[in-house]
């Protein structure tokens, strides 16, 4: 069998030339600036995009527990197209409490996705946030921003989450989207909050 002649020119077109058989055959390749061409070409890649818009508010009970619980309309589910995508998770809450520390988890259904380390008493989280002094303590609201890329491997329904807590110290209440001072008041905020999902090609 004669030898396979490749043969290229600056349109990119490859020619595939066996020259001892009559006719030419002809491949052509899509142009990979600055790549190399390899078996799969969509790595990295965003698949799908699926967000949770929350724009009203909500106003979650915490009575000194360390348990989390879910912070109302910050959840969003996603079905992977393939087991070895990765999910990009972005959250942006707007969250405040009457009281103590904000505790915040990130959940892939309910599993912690990303916890801080252990550290003896110190409760672990994703997140956590602390509102200043009087004379705002009543008026405070703050974007707890998080962005985490998770390996579900599966293509299943799944479902990402905010969850909170003020831990077992304190008794109070978580707010999204608003203040702990919601009278009618020009400087008593009402905001909004999202949690996004985008599927990555793995």
């Amino acid at each position: 069998m004669a030898d396979i002649v490749l043969t290229g020119d600056t349109s990119g077109a490859i020619t595939v030339a066996a020259p001892a058989v009559a006719g030419t055959n002809t491949l052509t390749l899509p142009a990979e600036t600055g790549t190399i061409l390899t078996s799969n070409t969509s790595t990295g890649k965003i698949l799908q995009v699926v967000q949770t818009v929350k724009t009203d508010t909500a106003s979650i009970t915490s009575s000194s527990t360390n348990t989390f619980v879910d912070l109302t309309g910050l959840t969003v589910a996603i079905t992977p197209s393939s087991a070895s995508s990765k999910v990009l998770v972005t959250v942006s809450a707007s969250v405040t409490q009457s009281t103590g520390m904000l505790h915040m988890m990130l959940v892939r259904d309910t599993t912690n996705i990303v916890v801080g380390d252990t550290a003896g008493s110190r409760l672990s989280s994703t997140m956590s946030s602390r509102f200043d002094s009087a004379p705002y303590t009543y008026n405070n609201n703050i974007t707890a921003a998080y962005s985490f890329l998770d390996s579900p491997n599966t293509t299943s329904a799944t479902t990402y989450k905010l969850q909170g807590t003020l831990g077992s110290t304190y008794s109070g209440t978580i707010y999204v989207n608003r203040t702990p001072n919601s009278g009618d008041l020009n400087y008593a905020a009402r905001t909004t909050s999202t949690i996004t999902v985008m599927e990555v090609a793995a």
